[in-house]
């Protein structure tokens, strides 16, 4: 799954490509994806782009008319920009008649012979945002820029990863808890977006066990630990770094110009089971442990 330096590549590639630009038509090629795409898609034409956000690992645009369209990349959904001079030719309606929808004429380029290429915003420039999820698991939503802070999917989200969330908190978050640490950084309502991948390195990096319960972090006073405070500084470098080189390209993410993530040539533990450990000092051999039903990568030898 696009975690939150995927989706933030995602967001930077459609700042530069779509905002600005006026909505021409809205095409769709099936109901929904993870839910039914709303009716009121067909009501963007004419529409400005004027502004892209992200919060968490959704993606935000916010429209000239006071809506906001609410995108969720799922398991495998990516967006791919195509300039005027780059859209093919459409190829013959299915069924031949002209209230058919058209076949996906980016096929060849989106994979999939464009079975999968679901929806599109054509701009009045000529230019496509084609959204294509072969698994089918993505979120579009529409909705009046007002609903946002009671939106179902947005109104329980935690605090970003970035300043000015710190240790401090962290630990009031995760203050009494029992939960281990792995899955307190996996809860949204704690930190947003730091997801499995990130949570891994971040742990490995501040030396801390995915085992360890979250509360063991935090002093009876309620302040952060040194450990707590090496495992936020871990995050927010991290991450950082991650959205640098365009995330981790695993399975099937890509930018919106087809590019790949490099961060995934700069892990630690994460993948890494039986490998050895990548600290001079250690000598460990990397685990892989199951946790909430995710897949925990530590090494036993430097992690406490």
């Amino acid at each position: 799954m696009p975690e939150l330096p995927e989706v933030e590549t995602v967001r930077r590639g459609l700042q530069d490509r779509i905002v600005g630009r006026r909505i021409a038509e809205v095409v769709i090629r099936r109901e929904g994806l993870r839910f039914p795409f709303p009716a009121s898609l067909k009501t963007l034409s004419g529409v400005n782009v004027e502004g892209i956000r992200r919060r968490a690992k959704y993606l935000l645009l916010d429209l000239s008319d006071g809506r906001v369209l609410l995108s969720h990349l799922g398991m495998s959904g990516r967006y791919t920009i195509f300039a005027a001079e780059e859209v093919p030719p459409e190829p013959p309606r299915a069924g031949g008649t002209s209230g058919d929808v058209p076949v996906s004429r980016f096929g060849e380029v989106t994979g999939y012979e464009g079975r999968h290429d679901h929806l599109e915003l054509v701009f009045e420039d000529g230019s496509h945002a084609v959204y294509t999820d072969p698994r089918r698991f993505g979120i579009i939503d529409l909705f009046g820029a007002e609903q946002e802070s009671e939106h179902p999917l947005l109104r329980h989200l935690g605090p970003e990863p970035f300043p000015p969330w710190d240790s401090a908190a962290l630990g009031r978050a995760i203050a009494g808890r029992k939960t281990s640490i792995k899955a307190a950084l996996l809860d949204q309502k704690t930190v947003v977006g730091v997801g499995n991948i990130y949570a891994c390195e971040a742990l490995f990096t501040a030396g801390i066990s995915p085992r360890r319960q979250a509360r063991t972090l935090v002093t009876k006073r309620g302040q952060p630990t040194a450990r707590l405070v090496r495992l936020v500084d871990a995050i927010q470098r991290i991450l950082a770094e991650a959205i640098a080189v365009g995330g981790s390209t695993l399975n099937d993410f890509a930018s919106v110009d087809g590019g790949v993530g490099y961060f995934s040539q700069q892990f630690s533990v994460y993948g890494r089971e039986r490998e050895p450990c990548t600290r001079a000092s250690c000598g460990g051999t990397v685990r892989r442990i199951v946790q909430s039903n995710r897949s925990s990568f530590y090494c036993p030898s430097c992690q406490r």
